[in-house]
């Protein structure tokens, strides 16, 4: 039994890792796909850490957190400049509402960047309890962006 388990877990690694495989490439001359797409990760590998400070998972170290905070506030302001017309191709996850809407996106920005301020706000005066309601702003400014710019596979 033990055999066939490990089997099927090979076989599922083996289909999700095809899976990630037939994403399309960004063939454009700019890449702008791909260079907004490496500030999203950014923006996630920034917050993550913070997230778990406010969910308890992680001690809370406010010099730590408060540069964190602040490498954020930098990357809020850097991936919109790539959501151009011409970027509209595959590898996109970004749905036909942020050319569409464009009001709405850009509100949508505004949103998320002043979250973040807030965040930053919060993380300056150190207080644990306004240092998580802030990053579940931000959080939540996320998954409302998404919820209506972004495509989930």
């Amino acid at each position: 039994m033990p055999i066939l388990r490990s089997s099927y877990l090979v076989a599922i690694a083996a289909v999700l890792a095809l899976t990630a495989c037939n994403e399309a490439i960004d063939t454009h001359p700019a890449q702008l796909v791909t260079k907004r797409r490496a500030i999203f990760k950014e923006f996630a590998r920034t917050l993550e850490p913070m997230g778990m400070v406010a969910r308890d998972r992680k001690d809370y170290n406010p010099r730590e957190f408060n540069v964190s905070a602040l490498a954020l506030e930098k990357l809020a302001m850097q991936p919109w400049g790539y959501f151009t017309p011409d970027s509209n191709y595959p590898p996109t996850h970004a749905k036909p509402a942020v050319w569409m809407q464009p009001v709405e996106f850009k509100q949508a920005q505004e949103n998320y960047q002043a979250t973040v301020s807030q965040l930053v706000k919060a993380a300056e005066g150190g207080n644990l309890d306004i240092v998580r309601t802030a990053v579940s702003d931000v959080q939540y400014s996320c998954k409302t962006c998404h919820n209506q710019f972004r495509k989930d596979y």
